[in-house]
């Protein structure tokens, strides 16, 4: 066994625990490989492995990476999305999850209607209502959904979050499946290598690894 393929498994093994403790099916957790700013050979490397799904934060790094390698992948849009810039996310990625304003919704819908294609969309909820990140505020949270829903007929999937570094993650997973509950939704993008466990306790469907899988960038 290579030795990225020895930190996949040991990646997979921890969220299946999590999964298992919290009386999950382990295949309900998607691990969301991210590969932004990693070299070639390294995400050519847990792509021999088997790994499917990718997550990058920039449309132009993405649009440069995946084309030639396309094909059998899942590819997410994780950072957040310039509304000029909508157009080419809709082309290339399978699921946008950084939706969180509504001149964005605006763009997105125009894209969808242009490209002929819908990408899965997750709401961002900036669940510590930091200034410095993207993310609608907890409390506009469901207005907001229910504004896509209502003016654009946007199917959305679910929600994503990134809590603040400095505080423990549960209080803000929490709170992330409290809003996705009482908007109808199932699917949580939570996690990343440092709480990728307690995410899934906390009932992440996708969590998202990058330094634990790929190495310091």
């Amino acid at each position: 066994m290579s030795h990225r393929a020895e930190i996949l498994a040991r990646i997979e093994k921890a969220a299946r625990a999590a999964a298992e403790v919290s009386g999950r099916a382990p295949a309900d957790v998607t691990l969301t490989a991210v590969s932004k700013q990693q070299p070639d050979e390294r995400i050519d490397a847990i792509l021999a492995e088997g790994q499917r799904v990718f997550g990058e934060n920039r449309v132009q790094e993405a649009q440069g990476r995946w084309p030639h390698r396309r094909e059998g992948l899942e590819l997410r849009l994780i950072g957040p999305l310039q509304s000029n810039k909508a157009r080419e996310a809709v082309a290339l990625f399978d699921v946008i999850e950084t939706l969180d304003r509504p001149s964005l919704a605006r763009a997105l819908a125009d894209a969808i209607q242009r490209e002929g294609r819908a990408p899965r969309l997750y709401v961002q909820v900036n669940t510590g209502e930091e200034p410095q990140k993207a993310g609608v505020a907890p409390l506009e949270s469901d207005a907001f959904i229910a504004d896509l829903r209502r003016s654009y007929d946007f199917d959305i999937e679910g929600l994503m979050c990134i809590p603040p570094a400095e505080e423990p993650p549960g209080p803000h997973f929490a709170l992330l499946r409290k809003i996705a509950e009482r908007n109808g939704l199932t699917k949580l993008s939570m996690g990343m290598s440092g709480d990728f466990e307690t995410a899934i306790r906390f009932g992440a469907t996708s969590v998202r690894v990058g330094s634990a899988l790929f190495g310091a960038r």
